[in-house]
């Protein structure tokens, strides 16, 4: 079994884009299909960013941010 998170974050935004381009965008529903996609794609940004920390510390704020935002 695969747990490479940052290959995971991927194929999960990718998707939920995937599924919101099947959506027909309404007046209703289009702040919401904006939503999900920022927030899709945002678990797989903050994710990479928190591996790029320069030191264990700022990776596990970064984490911390990561799991308080998603």
């Amino acid at each position: 079994m695969n747990y490479d998170l940052e290959d995971r974050t991927k194929k999960f935004s990718k998707e939920i884009i995937e599924f919101l381009i099947k959506i027909k965008k309404t007046r209703i529903n289009d702040g919401m299909i904006s939503q999900l996609t920022r927030s899709a794609t945002s678990v797989g940004a903050n994710y990479c960013e928190a591996n790029g920390a320069s030191s264990r510390k700022d990776f596990k704020n970064k984490i911390f941010i990561c799991r308080n935002e998603n």
